[in-house]
């Protein structure tokens, strides 16, 4: 009987476990082949030639380019798409009326394409006729060029990056605060925490700890994870300011055709979000608890 579950067990597990290695574990091992070869698309022919790859990689200034260029991005992304959605959970969920509606309001730039929002988001950011200039233009600032300028354009993909992701984040902090007891703020009440700011650092903020950490990290990768807005609006420019590492890989494989490369920068890649989430989930998860 026990030899029948397992099998019976077995069986529906396989085609799931399937999909799994031909969609993420195949593709992963073919790239970690590919990255040490000097495989191009424009030739068939191609050799093994062991870690060069990887050596070339630290020592191109395009490659140190885009690793600041992504710290840049994730340093301004990653602090506003944690603290604007847990401000307005919180702020909605206290709400009594019109709840739904400022839910679906801030849930609305998740359902959109981000492809589409960013052709809109270039035609608000336009530095002459776009309407934030305008908007800054009635307090007696700008023009500001949000996407030419080497300065500016990196705080501006973080902006439209940020929009797409705070209606997510904002629903997963909400569940998070549905499902603390309201038993433990009136005893905190009793106790004397009866200020909003002692609610939330003695019972909200503990509470939430583990959508904290859920949230942290998804956030996380999808910050190291910009390409769409940038292949978009900005191709790397101006003066490649807004090349961050996903782009210049893309540059590598399919304009350049240096697929070897490409395959050592995505494994690189795919290390630096695996160590980055590892640690923050450890960290986090023992401040949690």
């Amino acid at each position: 009987m026990q030899r029948r579950q397992a099998r019976l067990a077995y069986a529906m597990v396989a085609p799931a476990s399937l999909l799994i290695l031909l969609i993420y574990i195949g593709p992963m091992i073919a790239v970690a082949l590919a990255s040490v070869t000097d495989y191009t698309l424009i030739s068939d022919y191609w050799e093994w030639v062991g870690f060069d790859n990887y050596i070339r990689m630290f020592g191109d200034a395009q490659f140190k380019n885009a690793l600041r260029n992504t710290a840049i991005y994730a340093a301004v992304f990653l602090p506003c798409a944690f603290i604007i959605p847990l401000w307005l959970a919180i702020a909605i969920q206290r709400r009594r009326q019109f709840r739904s509606f400022f839910e679906i309001l801030y849930f609305m730039p998740v359902t959109s394409t981000l492809t589409a929002m960013a052709l809109v988001w270039s035609a608000l950011m336009d530095s002459r006729q776009g309407i934030l200039n305008e908007w800054l233009g009635n307090f007696g600032l700008g023009p500001v060029n949000f996407l030419g300028s080497p300065e500016v354009v990196l705080f501006s993909l973080a902006g439209i990056s940020v929009w797409a992701i705070i209606g997510f984040n904002m629903v997963l902090f909400i569940a998070g605060l549905t499902a603390i007891p309201r038993s433990l703020y009136d005893a905190a009440r009793i106790d004397g925490a009866d200020h909003p700011i002692d609610e939330f650092l003695r019972i909200t903020w503990p509470a939430l700890a583990p959508t904290s950490v859920f949230v942290a990290v998804t956030s996380s990768i999808t910050a190291f994870k910009l390409f769409d807005t940038v292949a978009i609006l900005t191709q790397g420019q101006p003066a490649h300011a807004s090349e961050v590492f996903l782009y210049l890989t893309f540059l590598e494989g399919f304009e350049y055709f240096n697929m070897g490369y490409a395959a050592a920068l995505s494994v690189f890649f795919l290390g630096v979000i695996f160590v980055f989430a590892l640690i923050q989930t450890l960290l986090a998860d023992r401040a949690a608890h």
